[in-house]
């Protein structure tokens, strides 16, 4: 399993939010490039990148701080967040991004993804964020009625790459993942699925690791910048 440490992006800044809310932030590094390299030095293999502004706008909002964190690491990076077009999608890919994560569009317009994955195979994930099991979009402000499993399994046959699930009520939280909501989704359908939200503890990349569904990795932020994770522990776990 890989282990994809989280920078998530406000105003130009490397925060955390607490279950999704914008207004409870909490800023880790006002250098998000510096963050990120700490990350690589400790030996990440991926970085995953949230541009938090950008999935409320509508369109990239942060990009100065990507951009300056794919100049300083060739590391392999994900971003979620505001990319809503073909261009963007493009764009980001071109500025040598690894993957782009495809979130609010995946639920109103799926062809999208379907045009993305075929246009760049291996570099397209779906994002799917969830309360209740029911999908949020527009940085998890609109609820839907669409079920995780379902929007999921739509994309059976769109060669995706990954499927990143994050249960919005464990983000930043500190209160451990959603292994069973996880578990199930992995086992639904065949993407490679990765956790989001609420990895908080080594115990809890262990019970992932355990769970008996084939995960590709976990994503995790507050923990790695409280200290309730030390890094290299982690990856030595993962990579176990």
């Amino acid at each position: 399993m890989i282990l994809y440490p989280a920078i998530d992006l406000k105003d130009g800044q490397a925060v955390r939010l607490f279950k999704g809310e914008m207004e409870k932030a909490t800023v880790f590094n006002d250098d998000p490039a510096a963050q990120a390299m700490e990350f690589v030095e400790a030996g990440c293999e991926w970085l995953h990148l949230v541009d938090l502004n950008g999935a409320f706008a509508g369109e990239p909002v942060n990009a100065a701080p990507v951009e300056a964190i794919l100049e300083r690491t060739k590391t392999p990076a994900q971003l979620g967040g505001g990319i809503r077009d073909m261009a963007t999608i493009e764009r980001w890919l071109s500025k040598g991004l690894a993957r782009v994560i495809l979130g609010t569009v995946a639920v109103e317009n799926p062809a999208l993804v379907r045009e993305a994955a075929k246009a760049f195979p291996g570099q397209v994930a779906v994002g799917i964020d969830a309360r209740q099991g029911r999908v949020a979009t527009k940085g998890w402000a609109e609820e839907t009625d669409v079920l995780a499993t379902d929007l999921a399994r739509s994309f059976e046959d769109a060669g995706v790459a990954a499927i990143i699930y994050t249960d919005i009520n464990r983000d930043g939280a500190m209160q451990g993942p959603n292994i069973e909501e996880t578990a199930a989704l992995a086992h639904a359908v065949s993407i490679p699925v990765i956790a989001s939200g609420g990895v908080s503890s080594i115990d809890d990349l262990k019970a992932l690791k355990s769970c008996g569904a084939p995960l590709n990795g976990a994503i995790s932020g507050r923990a790695l910048y409280d200290g309730a994770i030390d890094l290299k522990e982690a990856l030595a776990v993962m990579k176990a």
